[in-house]
């Protein structure tokens, strides 16, 4: 046991306690995995991180540092506010990256880079979506799912399965006011086993290029006690932007809101680089810096 720095920041909001918590352990090394879960399951937020030295093969390959990502129910691959969340609170702790504008993290997915600055478009960080596997939805698990949420089928547009480390049932919805009429069923959605990511087009955010559209989005995801709604998801929101722009039902760039139904004011802004490498865009608020005892 002993002192480990340690932030807790909110990602994907304008404003800070509007967004997606999290929890950093700045230095992760010698802790076990079965440390890091007990940590992960005391914080009991949707994620804690882990920062470590890259692996041999990381550092080859350009990485500035590893990150290990848990829920109180496990290890992720990957997920998107805990890489940006976690590579602002390195460079708050004075971490500096081999490249100035760009930090290269490395985690179970593999490497993720992290622009620093306004390329591309963009403002303050940004990562760049990992590649997708995406599928069609069976009509059955549609159809299972649509009752799970309290929706009927002429609600649904289209379904995909998206996985990028972490996997969402992707639904686009045909408006906005389907949305808040999704009631979640804890326990047919954790028989089915499937978290469900909803999103229909919104007329544009105030205070944004007017042109750009706006996605509104629902993430209802598995917890280890039941489900609960993500205020602002990174890796759907990277999965969604990939599938809708492909499929013609969105343009880039746009913003996504997301979280209005737990109260809260998510946001985030996709673009697509030159090389059609699409980026998810959000800001960091710093909350909680000082140590933890583990």
């Amino acid at each position: 046991m002993q002192p480990r720095r340690f932030a807790q920041l909110d990602v994907f909001a304008d404003h800070a306690l509007q967004g997606n918590a999290l929890a950093v352990v700045l230095d992760g090394e010698g802790l076990s995995a079965a440390a890091m879960l007990n940590f992960a399951r005391w914080t009991n937020l949707s994620e804690t991180t882990f920062v470590l030295p890259p692996t041999a093969e990381g550092a080859d390959g350009g990485a500035d540092y590893r990150l290990r990502i848990f829920t109180p129910a496990g290890e992720l691959a990957f997920a998107g506010h805990p890489t940006l969340g976690s590579c602002q609170a390195w460079l708050n702790a004075g971490g500096t990256p081999r490249q100035a504008q760009r930090v290269v993290q490395e985690c179970a997915k593999g490497l993720v880079s992290i622009q620093r600055s306004a390329a591309a478009g963009l403002e303050g960080l940004a990562f760049a979506a990992p590649p997708l596997q995406r599928s069609e939805v069976p009509a059955g698990v549609q159809a299972q799912v649509l009752a799970a949420l309290a929706l009927q089928a002429d609600d649904l547009v289209a379904a995909q399965w998206l996985d990028n480390g972490s996997r969402w049932m992707g639904l686009l919805m045909r408006d906005i006011e389907v949305l808040p009429r999704a009631q979640p069923n804890a326990a047919a959605l954790r028989a089915l086993g499937i978290k469900a990511g909803l999103c229909a087009l919104h007329r544009p955010c105030s205070g944004t290029i007017a042109a750009e559209p706006v996605l509104e989005v629902r993430g209802i995801t598995l917890t280890a006690y039941g489900i609960a709604e993500d205020p602002a998801t990174g890796s759907l929101n990277a999965s969604l932007a990939q599938w809708l722009s492909a499929a013609g039902h969105i343009a880039l760039p746009y913003c996504v809101q997301q979280g209005a139904a737990i109260g809260r004011a998510g946001r985030m802004r996709l673009v697509a680089d030159a090389q059609g490498q699409i980026w998810v865009q959000g800001r960091v608020h710093s909350v909680v810096t000082g140590h933890v005892v583990l």
